[in-house]
């Protein structure tokens, strides 16, 4: 909406009924109620959106991040009915969307993948007989998910058909197909990603890569560029590489490569996100090109103006996602209502929120709340700076990471760029709880109030004054008492 604004151009924000009162309601022009708060009542019904845009008269749908961002029919949808949707056209989003023909399209751009099993056979025993082909450990994954979804790894033959029925159901469940495909697992990879972007006249470009490698339960928590694994010549041998991919399907707006880097940087196509992803600041920071306006820009039919031989890295950027979880209790997502928020300024911080004290974290949707972005020169200066931004972030109300990112980032491992995938399940240490509790600093505050009142009695008080003391506690006549 920022980028819309800047563009001159006016918006419309949709929204249920537990999503009253979030920012980008009041932010937008106007507004456009979808009811029940039910994703597939609201989020994900596309007859409610295509009537609202009808209804208010825009002419383009952003899609944001999740929802329907990568949905082939939406897309396609939008197109029959006029409607400019701010992305890839719906067969590509449907191509790549489909993990089995994507990766065999890109394998025939020269692009390497990660080797394993693609074909159609689905039967139980025939996607067994190919794992033991391909070995152990083994990745079963689902053709048309993402997100951690219907995805298993499976270390020993007595696992194989088991978690291959289970991954079937769970693909089935959440996507629709049960059509699963096997990979060779790579042990303690790093996860690196490049931005692309491509304009409607045959120009794509990369706008670098971005370090993706701290997750848990397969999704990301931490981000940033540049990646401390990468040198020249790597990069541009992925960019070109990430490029080769998006022309491959004639690729248009932005999108994301994704790879998996191996300990000898051997560097394999995993998946492509087409959509803009959540941590695209930290590329904005270090290109200072505004990613969101160059959608809308190339959704209009504009030519990109930029150049491959002229863009540049700059500085050192780092994104943590603010989510309302609980990382002691297996991240089991929080809920309640935001009473207090204080979010970190000063230079170079950026906050992009979703909420606001008063508003309600409900179950219904991603427990993302925010993301919180810094740029420095270095990348040790940026980790003291998130450091110190992260331990100014005040959410009252319902759990946060808070603490768990800055544990993160204060692990010598992270300091030093020693990073993969498995990084939070290898260091448990990341868990202890090594900052003070708040009833430790609540029970000094009361110690100190109550001292200051002692003190005012007089040297060799037998007892505390509280006369002159209208909040303490033991003037309450409430059935509170303190043992």
């Amino acid at each position: 909406m920022t980028a819309c604004q800047e563009l001159g151009i006016k918006t419309v924000a949709i929204y249920s009924d537990v999503d009253a009162n979030s920012p980008h309601v009041r932010m937008a022009d106007e507004a456009y109620c979808l009811g029940d708060p039910e994703p597939r009542s609201s989020y994900l019904n596309v007859e409610k959106i295509i009537a609202a845009a009808r209804e208010m008269g825009a002419d383009a749908i952003h899609p944001g991040y999740g929802f329907l961002a990568e949905n082939p029919e939406f897309a396609q949808r939008c197109e029959r009915e006029g409607i400019v949707f701010v992305g890839p056209r719906s067969e590509v989003i449907r191509l790549m969307g489909h993990k089995v023909e994507a990766k065999s399209t890109i394998k025939k751009a020269g692009v390497p993948v990660i080797p394993g099993y693609h074909g159609g056979d689905q039967e139980i025993e025939a996607l067994a007989e190919e794992g033991l082909k391909i070995g152990f450990p083994l990745l079963i994954k689902a053709a048309s998910g993402g997100g951690g979804k219907g995805m298993r790894i499976v270390r020993k033959e007595e696992e194989l058909r088991e978690f291959i029925e289970s991954c079937k159901r769970e693909s089935l469940k959440a996507f629709g197909d049960e059509t699963v495909f096997l990979e060779k697992y790579l042990d303690r990879p790093r996860h690196i990603e490049f931005q692309v972007l491509g304009d409607h006249h045959d120009h794509m470009i990369h706008l670098f890569e971005r370090e993706c490698s701290i997750q848990r339960r397969h999704q990301k928590i931490i981000e940033e560029t540049p990646s401390p694994a990468m040198d020249p010549s790597l990069r541009e041998t992925m960019g070109k590489a990430a490029t080769r991919a998006a022309e491959a399907v004639g690729y248009t707006n932005a999108g994301t490569v994704e790879f998996m880097v191996d300990a000898e940087k051997n560097f394999y196509f995993l998946e492509m996100n087409t959509r803009l992803q959540v941590e695209h600041p930290v590329t904005e920071y270090v290109t200072g090109v505004d990613l969101v306006k160059w959608q809308l820009r190339i959704a209009s039919g504009q030519p990109l103006t930029l150049n491959q031989a002229t863009l540049a890295q700059r500085g050192h950027a780092l994104e943590c996602r603010i989510y309302a979880e609980d990382p002691h209790n297996e991240f089991l997502p929080s809920t309640g209502i935001i009473h207090y928020m204080e979010l970190p300024e000063g230079i170079n911080i950026r906050n992009d929120s979703g909420i606001e004290p008063n508003v309600k974290v409900t179950s219904y949707y991603d427990p993302l709340l925010a993301k919180l972005t810094v740029y420095a020169e270095t990348r040790n200066e940026a980790i003291e700076k998130m450091m110190v931004a992260l331990s100014n972030y005040v959410v009252l109300g319902v759990t946060t990471n808070v603490s768990f990112l800055r544990r993160i980032l204060a692990h010598p491992d992270f300091r030093e760029g020693n990073i993969t995938t498995h990084f939070i399940d290898d260091h448990k240490e990341i868990f202890e709880e090594t900052e003070i509790p708040d009833e430790a600093l609540i029970s000094a505050a009361m110690a100190e109030k109550l001292r200051i009142s002692s003190q005012a009695v007089g040297e060799g008080a037998t007892s505390i004054s509280v006369a002159g003391d209208p909040y303490s506690p033991w003037k309450s006549k409430s059935s509170w008492s303190n043992v």
